[in-house]
């Protein structure tokens, strides 16, 4: 009975087990019942052996590679572990060991049970897992090995080292997989890891496998890929495929921080390789100068009439009568940037063509803008406490609206989608400014022309009765005050980022790029000054235009500078330089621009608002803050000394300067807590709430738990590493200079509310403005 017994553990089929490991019924009255249980437990892991056997025979031959190394290591664990002991524990029985026959002639069935024992959770646990990979059809690579690495994480030692092996030898041939991938830039035919575009495709990578690391085996895979099918003379040196193959071989994917460190090594030494063969500093000219100049906003004619072809865009939709002619679509948008190009420098770029407009909503109808004010309770708690991240995207059209650019190969070696996240960013920020800063500009011209008509009938004075004579006046030096206030605040903000950041940081970049030094640049302005578009707006009574302006810098030419700079002894520059250049570059631009500290963008939203409301306000009265004398309710009635339309409209001007000068005291008092208070992190999270903010309108779904940076303008007490950011501080400085050129924010006077002078004496203009 023994060797019957020791035949059924060794995967036969016996009589004492006829269907499972149920004893047959006609030995149950021989055996005793402890006999009788041991009999069926013994049976069980027989029973749970011949299933796995079974399985891995079944799984191995149409499976894939992946499956067919799991059955292959399986069996092998089974072969050297569990049959072992099966064969041993025959040959102690043959050879009357002490330890297992009693008496020389006696085997304990109770003996036998205590020796498998050891296989009971192992033998069960192994059991679910090949009914769970054949519940499955197919099996890729990431889910196997996320299971299995699973499993192993049990408090059983033979269980987690079973499924340990496992798991490393599906790992093995992943990695395989990867260095084909990777060394070479193939793709197997059968099970592949990437699609033709290189991008891994869903399933083929554990979770273990950071996305930093997935985004650098797309590139890796991608550019080698690119290079051996493009059979250039140049291609990857094999020395250095060796070594990449040696880093591969010695790292598996569950080691998180050796895989990542070994994949980003790798992608540093191909990185370095394609600047010195295959991308250009040609290249990455073109493209910086590209993006700076449509994202940037620094080609300022197309800026402007960018702007003017959407408002146009919105007017035609607005009065359309059909449904279909009332919807704006990504392909108008595409259309505007095409008619905006039309008779300015941009109409010749081919850089345009990688443009495009993005609706993370889909087609929308175009609404007017809201003239309703925000409750003063809800402004207060807004300024306090920023309930969301603010973003400026849906500012230009009134929906998010997202300018994507289109990177191709070999650009996207340099490029990465964090990047252009930012650009995106950065061009919203910039366009909800000029485009507010447009909007006043027109607003200051109606009210001009509106105020000249009237003086050619009323003279010196408003017109109106002697009761409501004083009251309109009082309202039309409100209106300028505050289109006064709204446009000097735009000035200074928008030079301030076009000139002190945008300009000085991209003759910065373009310097570093040519080998020449960076002392000095962005100091000396050439050209007419109106690249940008800041100065060609004014108003028609002599309205302000101030040139706000960068101008384009001229192109270098690589081979030049860089013959210039072996022969001045200064190193080539080197791919992971450029990089780290091009990202210190888009952080300076996001800190220097205020986009950094999640208070002050909240305040330039709220301040933006109040602008647009104000000039939507002035075009819902036709252009003028007056209303016309022989309109209905503007002149007093017996009962009123000051007509109902004059009323109204200065309770509404009224509540919209009050809410501007306490936005502006916010702006300039978050401004000077910036540079005097300690940072609460690093410089470095500057680029992160951006990202966060795109990511919130749909620009990169997998980035998640980037929070706001908050970065104050503070001089570093030691280290050279933020000696850069010393320079934002101090433009920061000087915009606080200009924001308090007059003392008005540092010396508060207490101000009357407007609606209090109706039926005041008239108060000095100069007082009022801050200038006396």
């Amino acid at each position: 009975m023994i060797a019957e017994v020791l035949l059924v553990l060794a995967g036969h089929k016996s009589s004492l087990f006829p269907t499972d490991h149920t004893v047959h019924p006609a030995f149950a009255p021989l055996l005793h019942p402890g006999e009788e249980q041991c009999l069926e437990s013994l049976g069980q892991i027989a029973l749970r052996y011949r299933k796995i056997k079974h399985a891995c025979t079944t799984l191995a031959r149409p499976s894939s590679r992946y499956v067919s190394a799991l059955c292959a290591t399986l069996n092998q664990i089974l072969k050297d572990e569990y049959e072992v002991l099966v064969v041993e524990t025959e040959a102690k029985v043959l050879q009357r060991d002490s330890s297992l026959v009693a008496s020389g002639s006696f085997v304990p069935l109770s003996s036998l049970r205590a020796i498998f024992s050891e296989w009971d959770a192992p033998l069960a646990s192994l059991e679910m897992l090949v009914d769970e990979l054949q519940a499955q059809e197919q099996w890729k690579p990431g889910p196997l090995i996320d299971l299995l690495l699973t499993r192993s994480k049990t408090g059983i030692h033979r269980v987690s080292a079973i499924y340990a092996r496992l798991s490393e030898a599906v790992q093995h041939v992943w990695i395989a997989q990867l260095q084909a991938l990777l060394i070479h830039g193939t793709l197997s035919a059968h099970d592949p890891l990437a699609d033709e575009k290189y991008v891994l495709v869903e399933g083929a990578a554990p979770s273990c496998v950071s996305t930093q690391s997935r985004e650098s085996i797309t590139y890796v895979g991608r550019a080698i890929g690119t290079v051996k099918a493009a059979k250039w003379e140049k291609q990857f040196p094999q020395d250095l495929a060796k070594e990449h193959i040696k880093l591969l071989t010695a790292v598996l994917p569950q080691d998180q921080y050796a895989f990542d460190h070994v994949v980003a090594n790798i992608r540093t030494a191909v990185s370095e390789w394609l600047w010195l063969n295959v991308l250009t500093h040609k290249d990455v000219d073109e493209a910086v100068e590209s993006l700076a100049n449509y994202f940037l906003l620094r080609n300022g004619e197309f800026a402007l009439s960018l702007i003017r072809e959407i408002e146009r865009l919105k007017l035609s939709r607005l009065t359309g009568k059909s449904v279909p002619s009332t919807m704006i679509r990504e392909q108008d948008l595409h259309l505007a940037l095409l008619r905006a190009s039309l008779g300015t420098t941009a109409q010749q770029d081919p850089s345009l063509a990688h443009l495009h407009f993005r609706l993370p909503a889909g087609p929308i109808r175009p609404l007017l803008p809201s003239l309703a004010a925000a409750p003063a309770k809800d402004l207060s708690s807004s300024l306090s406490s920023p309930a969301e991240p603010t973003t400026f995207d849906d500012l230009l059209l009134g929906t998010p609206l997202i300018l994507m650019y289109n990177v191709t190969w070999p650009l996207d070696l340099f490029l990465h989608t964090s990047d252009l996240q930012i650009y995106a960013a950065l061009f919203s920020y910039l366009s909800a400014l000029r485009k507010t800063h447009t909007r006043i500009h027109t607003c200051w011209t109606a009210l001009s022309n509106a105020q000249r008509a009237r003086r050619r009938w009323t003279g010196l004075g408003e017109g109106g009765t002697a009761e409501d004579l004083e009251a309109r006046k009082q309202l039309l030096r409100c209106g300028w005050g505050v289109v006064r206030e709204m446009n000097w605040f735009l000035d200074t903000l928008l030079g301030y980022v076009m000139t002190d950041v945008v300009d000085v940081e991209f003759r910065r970049l373009k310097g570093l790029l040519s080998g020449r030094p960076s002392n000095g640049i962005g100091r000396q302005m050439t050209g007419s000054g109106t690249a940008a578009g800041l100065g060609s707006g004014g108003g028609a009574d002599g309205g302000p235009s101030v040139p706000l302006g960068t101008s384009k810098t001229s192109t270098f030419h690589p081979s030049q500078s860089t013959a210039s700079n072996l022969s001045s002894g200064i190193p080539p520059l080197d791919f992971t330089t450029l990089r780290g250049i091009h990202t210190t570059y888009l952080e300076r631009l996001v800190t220097g621009s205020l986009l950094s500290n999640p208070a002050l963008t909240n305040i330039i939203r709220m301040i933006l608002e109040v602008c647009e409301r104000f000039a939507a306000q002035i075009e819902r009265w036709g252009g003028d803050v007056l209303p016309a004398l022989l309109f209905e309710g503007s002149i007093a009635t017996r009962e009123n000394r000051v007509g109902d339309m004059v009323s109204e409209r200065y309770a509404i001007v009224g509540e919209i300067d009050e809410t501007l000068h306490m936005l502006l005291d916010a702006f300039y008092e978050q401004l000077s807590l910036s540079t005097t208070l300690q940072p609460f992190s690093a410089t470095s999270d500057a680029t992160k709430s951006v990202i966060y903010n795109a990511s919130t309108t749909g620009i990169m779904g997998n980035t998640t738990g980037l929070g706001l940076g908050f970065n104050t303008f503070v001089r570093a007490r030691r280290g050279k590493r933020l000696e850069g950011y010393e320079e934002v501080r101090r433009h920061v400085e000087r915009l606080l200079l200009r924001l308090d050129f007059n003392g008005q924010f540092s010396k508060p006077r207490a101000r009357r509310r407007p609606q209090d002078n109706v039926h005041a004496g008239e108060e000095d203009i100069l007082r009022q403005g801050g200038l006396a």
